[in-house]
């Protein structure tokens, strides 16, 4: 990396400012996005069970130990063990990364079980149990109504924060004035708070997803390419508000679904993470890598989005209230993704161990 003729396009984009995440733990792709330039990653449930269909055997083994070993474990605490220990031996990987820069690289992101999304309280426990097993882990939580008090309080704890189910500028600073308020209060009692990294996703792709659904399913003739963005839209406006408000959490750009969701948002003081294919994808591509973070989205898409009633419930900052997060259609349909994935992962895990009766 002597000069910019021998960058990599993602590498060109760290350059530039703008922070890259691996959006899976599994090691050899997390290997590949550190060599491009990344300095953290993430894992939720529908990760982990991509990497457990990767490597069925080892993780067979493993399950089939716990199995043995603690007779009187479920096969779903089973699952959540091994789910922990995948997400750790990412974090292993990340690990030098975070001693050598005293905490400001180098992490990983574990989400919460999305079935507590209603429990405030169940969030926090695990979230804390979670924050332990590892300096480097953050702790994913939904931006629900009771995901956002959970945010609050595990900030307040001392848990770095990744705001996760989130499409929204009004999800966006609802988690902005969260994580603000608790770290005011831990600075207040005289508690540490300059090591913690807090972050709020906004998963522009699932926006534009919605945006897709709404226009089928209400029979609007949108000209195509403009749901697509969507969720750089709400983006660049989250990203507006939170240098205005100051917020110390950082946003983080994640569910790519085209290069918009990387191209428009480099430049900026962000995180963008995005699977490992999509990071082979860009590396091959001959795009122009230049700041475009501030660049504001063309007036007639936006104007067209903005004749969309859910689009402007996501873009406008008093567009959603907070009692209506859960009720949003891209909260309803990744929350319902992350359970079916969740369901999976154990149903696996189970058939790890139970032994087959007809073999």
């Amino acid at each position: 990396m002597t000069g910019s003729t021998t960058l990599t396009p993602l590498q060109r984009t760290v350059a530039l400012g703008t922070d890259l995440w691996n959006d899976s733990s599994d090691p050899s792709e997390l290997e590949y996005a550190i060599a491009n330039g990344a300095v953290g990653a993430t894992s939720n449930p529908p990760i982990t069970l991509d990497v457990l269909r990767k490597e069925p055997d080892r993780w067979r083994a493993r399950a089939r130990e716990l199995y043995a070993s603690f007779p009187t474990w479920t096969e779903r605490r089973i699952a959540w063990q091994v789910y922990e220990e995948i997400a750790l031996r990412g974090a292993a990987v990340l690990r030098p990364m975070f001693d050598e820069t005293g905490g400001a690289r180098g992490r990983l992101s574990i989400q919460t079980d999305p079935a507590l999304y209603r429990d405030r309280d169940g969030m926090v426990e695990q979230g804390v149990a979670f924050s332990g097993l590892a300096p480097n882990l953050m702790v994913k939580f939904p931006t629900t109504r009771a995901g956002l008090g959970a945010i609050e309080e595990a900030t307040y704890r001392g848990v770095s924060i990744n705001a996760t189910v989130s499409f929204s500028v009004p999800q966006a600073l609802a988690v902005g004035e969260a994580v603000q308020r608790a770290l005011d209060r831990r600075a207040a009692e005289g508690l540490s708070i300059a090591d913690m990294r807090p972050v709020c996703t906004i998963m522009v792709g699932r926006l534009d997803d919605w945006l897709k659904v709404v226009a089928e399913r209400d029979g609007l003739s949108l000209t195509p390419g403009t749901a697509d963005w969507a969720g750089v839209a709400a983006f660049k406006r989250a990203y507006g508000l939170y240098r205005e408000r100051g917020y110390r959490a950082r946003l983080l750009a994640a569910a790519y679904r085209n290069h918009l969701h990387w191209t428009q948002l480099v430049g900026g003081d962000v995180v963008l993470s995005m699977t490992h294919a999509w990071q082979v994808r860009f590396n091959a591509s001959p795009l122009d890598i230049r700041s475009r973070v501030d660049d504001p989205v063309d007036p007639a898409i936006l104007e067209e989005l903005l004749g969309v009633g859910e689009f402007v419930r996501a873009y406008e900052p008093d567009g959603l209230a907070v009692d209506e997060f859960d009720g949003f259609g891209a909260t309803v349909r990744t929350l319902r993704q992350f359970m079916v994935a969740t369901r999976d992962l154990e149903a696996a895990i189970a058939d790890f161990v139970l032994p087959n009766p007809d073999l």
